[in-house]
């Protein structure tokens, strides 16, 4: 018989530091997953990552067996690296805290490009500017 989908998880976890503590455990421990082994094989396959924030779809099955699918990292995280500033502007018509270039909303975009609804890398590249203006990051050539 196979497997029946009980529920999908969304959460983000930081790649190679996940511990059973918030937002993990509470998300998974009423849907009785073990998370001790979702803990484990998530560091594992993350361990090149380490430090960033990264979306996981946890899917659980009524066996309480799961799978999960990475995400790649939010836009907004992407940009305060390539900027390398700590967070964004608090008043992004005013104030800019950091600069990016083109080929970098590019280097984005392609990274993104997965999880975006974009069909072209240029489309990819204006929905990260976007993300970067709300941010009160610049982008110049």
């Amino acid at each position: 018989m196979a497997k029946q989908l009980v529920t999908q998880i969304k959460v983000q976890v930081t790649g190679g530091q996940a511990t059973p503590a918030p937002p993990v455990g509470t998300a998974l421990g009423p849907h009785g997953v073990n998370i001790g082994q979702f803990v484990q094989q998530f560091n594992d396959q993350t361990r090149e990552m380490m430090g960033t924030t990264l979306p996981v779809v946890i899917s659980v099955y009524n066996d309480r067996s799961f799978d999960f699918i990475i995400k790649s990292p939010p836009a907004a995280v992407l940009l305060k690296q390539a900027a390398k500033v700590a967070k964004g502007s608090g008043n992004p018509l005013k104030e800019k805290v950091g600069t990016v270039t083109s080929q970098q909303l590019r280097d984005i975009a392609k990274t993104k490009m997965a999880d975006l609804n974009a069909g072209s890398i240029e489309q990819a590249a204006k929905t990260v500017a976007g993300t970067a203006r709300s941010m009160g990051i610049q982008v110049v050539d």
